[in-house]
């Protein structure tokens, strides 16, 4: 799979409770749609859509959640623990002639129907597969096909949610090891090095590997915030980069990403790292 064909279908943030989800969001200035529960019966979700198709979904526990569904799912300590950002989605446009070509340098799993119902009715389908052996979309990105149109899935009320945003432009993965774990992604994806570099504001050490979304992150003391995430959750999306469209997402809090800067939300309000770069 060539770095360009990366492309972020959408990420996750997981949540105990949507509304409080909701709430936090548009605190910052960022409004979501709420987008129904999943067939599952244990969760149900919300999202904020953007101009080049890419989301970011909020996923929580939902009303009357099914306990032995929601213990049994892949997002469930996330959730629970209120974690963040949990995972990232990927699209193909062949699910199963992608599914063959990555089984030769990452395990596979064959692909999977699921859906939901939105609350106007109209039902959403689409199949998965998952990428490595961790909990569907964490280390590496889940792949995902639409059965039903995909602009019924993407924009609910048939537009994007907002035009502050482009779209998600990163997605950052917490690792313990740098070195291996780019090692892997290059594997999987036929990756070139990913180029290095420190991050004082985050206490990060990032591998970024170009033409892809991709940034690992490696904490540079065992004190930090990112080496506390990966203790609870374990190796995954830490925070999402969105392209800005203007300029009233900058804040105080900044850093400087392979000569991008990135504009950091606040925490206290939002909960979890969202950061902003301009286009």
């Amino acid at each position: 799979m060539p770095a360009s064909d990366l492309v972020i279908d959408h990420v996750t943030v997981a949540g105990s409770d949507l509304k409080a989800m909701q709430s936090k969001l548009a605190s910052i200035g960022i409004r979501s749609e709420y987008g129904g529960p999943h067939s599952n019966h244990a969760t149900e979700m919300a999202l904020t859509s953007f101009p080049d198709g890419s989301y970011l979904e909020l996923i929580a526990i939902a009303n009357g959640a099914d306990e032995k569904a929601l213990s049994a799912h892949y997002w469930s300590p996330q959730m629970q623990g209120n974690a963040g950002p949990c995972a990232w989605a990927i699209r193909a446009k062949d699910l199963a002639a992608e599914v063959t070509r990555l089984k030769h340098g990452v395990p596979v799993t064959d692909p999977v129907r699921a859906g939901r119902e939105r609350p106007d009715g109209v039902r959403l389908d689409w199949e998965t597969a998952n990428v490595g052996t961790e909990p569907n979309g964490t280390f590496f990105p889940f792949m995902i096909h639409d059965v039903t149109p995909r602009e019924r899935r993407a924009y609910p009320s048939g537009k994007p949610t907002t035009s502050d945003f482009s779209g998600v432009s990163r997605i950052v993965i917490a690792v313990r090891d740098l070195n291996a774990s780019a090692a892997r992604y290059r594997k999987a994806f036929d990756l070139a090095v990913p180029v290095e570099q420190s991050d004082s504001t985050i206490a990060a050490q990032l591998a970024w590997f170009r033409a892809t979304p991709a940034v690992l992150a490696s904490p540079l003391n065992p004190d930090s915030w990112l080496a506390a995430r990966l203790s609870a959750f374990g190796e995954g999306p830490c925070a999402f980069i969105l392209h800005a469209s203007k300029s009233d997402f900058r804040t105080n809090q900044s850093s400087r990403w392979f000569g991008t800067e990135i504009f950091w939300a606040d925490e206290s309000k939002l909960g979890w790292r969202l950061g902003f770069e301009s286009e």
